[in-house]
């Protein structure tokens, strides 16, 4: 079981959810997920976010259990998304005296969420405001758009300790036995990466606070070498490139074009590059590719001609790609083709709405298959992006 033991004073009374295949109805779960709530004790108790409602009876007993007994005063509403809200109605209704303390943008919108009039008992607070609880006082940053308008984090100045929202967060449940960057980037760039300007503004703020302890709403309890996970933030918010080595992202109808995009890894790899990463889109799970073309600063596409444009599996990801501000690539173009080609036309085109794409010479324009002229172009692209 992961750690959560924060301090005698803050406690975690989230759960996580391994039943749940599909988070927002789209990104894959192959070790569920965690849902991430904190209560602070101390003259004055406080707990900080709620919890999606499939997770709420046990949310609600974490919370009851660490009472003891005694009242619940604030509600604080960091974030409103329903897999944080989710079981809002249920606390406001079973502790009716409790203030709720949210930003002004969220109390403008929480009542599409709720069914309980909270009008008379929210706290409306903002950059720079606090709240004391005794020994414990919040000092809220306001971090609109890390992810949506109404977002508030609150950091703790006795424990240092940095309430994050869904900042820092990742995928899968708090037991999962895996690396922490590689969900934290799948989760990061599928969730949050339009908004890497606005993420840049929070780490700013976040540079002036000692902060020794951060409690996202989502994946572990971050405790130790936080520097090397704020680092990942930066580089991932700043549209920079991760890691040295190649993405390749083919989608073929017949096989012809993943012969090509395997004969290009030999070629890449025989030259020296340090990693060469590839995916069907048809096949692979298009949030690992959205995150294997944030990861690297070179990519190439290949990919069919299809009805005088290109494989709608590659057109779509092109769109993921877009909504996501993808920027400051180099991109290398493969296209197959039988009779009429226009892959690498419509690829082009998509690709000139994005920020500081960089396209090399040659494209590759295959006739189904590898003609000796196509491998050498193929070999020219292994140089460049070696």
């Amino acid at each position: 079981m992961e750690d959560t033991f924060i301090s005698e004073s803050i406690k975690y009374v989230g759960a996580s959810d391994r039943s749940l295949d599909l988070f927002e109805g789209q990104y894959i779960l192959p070790e569920g997920m965690a849902y991430n709530s904190y209560l602070i004790l101390d003259e004055k108790t406080a707990v900080m976010d709620t919890v999606d409602e499939l997770i709420q009876e046990k949310y609600l007993e974490n919370i009851k259990k660490e009472l003891d007994g005694r009242a619940l005063d604030y509600i604080v509403v960091q974030h409103l998304e329903p897999d944080h809200s989710g079981s809002l109605e249920a606390l406001v209704s079973l502790y009716p005296e409790a203030k709720v303390v949210l930003s002004a943008k969220a109390k403008s919108m929480v009542q599409n969420f709720l069914d309980t009039d909270i009008s008379e008992r929210a706290i409306t607070v903002g950059e720079g405001d606090t709240l004391c609880l005794g020994t414990h006082t919040l000092h809220f940053v306001t971090a609109p758009m890390v992810h949506w308008p109404e977002v508030i984090l609150s950091y703790e100045d006795s424990e240092k300790v940095l309430f994050a929202a869904d900042a820092f967060g990742k995928f899968g449940a708090l037991d999962a036995d895996e690396d922490w960057a590689c969900e934290a980037r799948r989760y990061y760039f599928n969730i949050v990466g339009k908004y890497g300007t606005q993420v840049q503004a929070l780490l700013k703020k976040a540079a002036g606070l000692d902060i020794r302890t951060i409690c996202p709403l989502h994946g572990p309890i971050l405790k130790e070498n936080l520097g090397y996970y704020i680092g990942l933030y930066d580089t991932w918010s700043s549209y920079k490139p991760e890691a040295e080595g190649v993405f390749i992202a083919y989608a073929t109808l017949h096989g012809h074009t993943r012969t090509v995009a395997e004969k290009l890894r030999e070629m890449l790899l025989a030259e020296g590059c340090p990693k060469v990463a590839i995916a069907d889109l048809s096949r692979d799970d298009i949030a690992e590719c959205v995150e294997d073309a944030f990861k690297y600063g070179k990519i190439v596409l290949a990919a069919s001609s299809y009805d005088a444009g290109v494989m709608p599996k590659m057109e779509d990801f092109l769109h993921h790609l877009k909504a996501k501000n993808y920027q400051n690539r180099t991109v290398a173009l493969i296209e197959n083709t039988s009779w009429a080609p226009s892959a690498i036309r419509t690829m082009k085109g998509l690709l000139e709405t994005m920020k500081n794409i960089t396209i090399i010479e040659p494209t590759v324009s295959v006739k189904v298959k590898l003609s000796e002229e196509n491998e050498k172009q193929l070999s020219e692209i292994a140089k460049q992006f070696a």
